[in-house]
């Protein structure tokens, strides 16, 4: 947050500098615009009264001397000059200066020959100029003119540059202001919006390493659980056969006609320890349908249950047409469920429905099992039974919620919802 404020606070002056230098070029231009334009109208103002060769006695005073006198009197001209075509100054307020001979600019003929305007900065360092040095930096231009005989002349006007530099500095009060404004207003806008997406960035990271905890606790847990049953089925049923077939090894010289029972009951058991360790290998697998009809692979997960003397009823209601993603969250759920009750329950019968009820798709599995005491369930979790809360937040990711609710002697139900999407709306995710 910091780093962004002072980042856009950077950005913010930066472009109030740079507003206000262009602001401050643009009110020059326009006020050495506005310059040329004062000298138009003030050489069309004194074209009547210029000759080709005007009076320079200062004892008789010219209409056009007197003429000057007001224009410099209302300001801001403070030297008027008159040339000719060859660069002869034919008139001045400055009467030393009548009959020097200068250069002409470039842009001075232009105007001369197109009866137009050109203004420059006057240049102190030039011949023509250094008569001007004591009035300070000046702006300068040129008006092409025709006296009452047709004469090309030049009316040349020269203006204080800091009156120039009054309406540039003036225009830049008039922008940059503004522009500044606007620029904090749009970083005290820009701060509430960057600290709110910071902070639900913040959450999106705690979720991330909270899901990712709950990775690895699913993960350690069910380690722990294959192990367990690893050691508890397979192991002790292996090692029973084991001592078994030392022991008929040992007396295979007394054995009689039982021979054959003997060995059909080591074959089942045996038997049944590879159907403990493929049902241990499925379980490795990653949670995805078997088939496409979901109603066809939850029963398929009864069969599971037939060991232990469990049946179940599946009902579908509703449901049969789901997206990929919503079917295999409820298989996912109805996996973890049914595991729990082969694992705890000792139940004779669990009863799987999954119904649509209105925008959402609800799945329940009830079983009679011997349940448990819902107020240690939080208990249990925490010491990584995780299995239904890790299913929790990943339903809670797409939407959805878990619960759980048991009593002793009552059995379980739990109960997963979910929103039911358009087939065809698929995130992808989980397949």
């Amino acid at each position: 947050m910091v780093q962004f404020a002072v980042a856009g606070l950077v950005v913010t002056l930066a472009l109030a500098a740079l507003t206000g230098v262009l602001a401050r070029l643009a009110g020059a231009d326009q006020a050495e615009q506005s310059f040329e334009s004062l000298a138009r109208v003030a050489a069309a103002a004194l074209t009547p009264s210029l000759d080709a060769a005007p009076s320079p006695d200062p004892e008789r005073p010219s209409v056009l001397q007197r003429q000057v006198q007001d224009l410099r009197a209302a300001g801001p001209v403070v030297r008027v000059k008159v040339w000719d075509a060859s660069g002869r100054i034919v008139w001045s307020d400055e009467r030393r200066l009548v009959g020097r001979v200068f250069p002409l600019s470039t842009g001075a003929r232009r105007a001369l020959q197109t009866g137009g305007a050109d203004s420059r900065m006057a240049d102190p360092s030039s011949p023509a100029d250094a008569d001007e040095r004591g009035l300070g930096r000046l702006l300068e231009a040129f008006v092409g003119v025709r006296d009452s005989r047709g004469t090309r002349l030049l009316v040349d006007v020269y203006e204080p540059w800091n009156v120039a530099a009054g309406l540039a500095r003036q225009s830049w009060l008039q922008f940059t202001p503004a522009a500044l404004g606007a620029l904090i207003l749009l970083e005290l806008v820009q701060i509430p919006l960057a600290g709110r997406l910071a902070r639900r960035l913040g959450r999106a990271e705690d979720a991330e390493a909270a899901l990712m905890r709950a990775t690895v606790e699913v993960s350690e847990a069910e380690r722990s659980r294959i192990a367990a049953e690893i050691h508890d089925h397979v192991v002790q049923d292996l090692t029973a056969l084991a001592i078994d077939l030392d022991t008929m090894r040992l007396l295979r010289s007394t054995r009689g006609p039982d021979d054959e029972s003997w060995i059909a009951e080591t074959a089942r058991r045996l038997r049944g320890s590879i159907t403990d360790l493929r049902t241990l290998l499925t379980s490795f697998l990653p949670a995805r349908l078997p088939h496409d009809d979901l109603s066809a692979a939850l029963r398929d997960l009864g069969t599971g249950l037939e060991r232990t003397g469990t049946q179940l009823q599946v009902e579908m209601s509703g449901a049969e047409r789901l997206d990929r993603q919503a079917a295999v969250l409820l298989y996912r759920c109805a996996q973890e469920a049914l595991r729990n009750v082969a694992a705890h329950s000792r139940a004779a019968a669990v009863e799987l429905s999954v119904r649509v009820e209105g925008g959402r798709v609800v799945m329940i599995v009830d079983d009679d099992g011997c349940g448990f005491d819902g107020r240690r369930l939080e208990e249990r979790t925490t010491h990584g039974h995780v299995g239904l809360r890790a299913l929790g937040e990943l339903l809670a990711d797409s939407g959805g919620s878990l619960t759980a609710s048991s009593a002793p002697g009552q059995g379980t139900r739990l109960v997963a919802s979910i929103p039911l999407r358009p087939v065809g709306e698929q995130a992808g995710v989980l397949r």
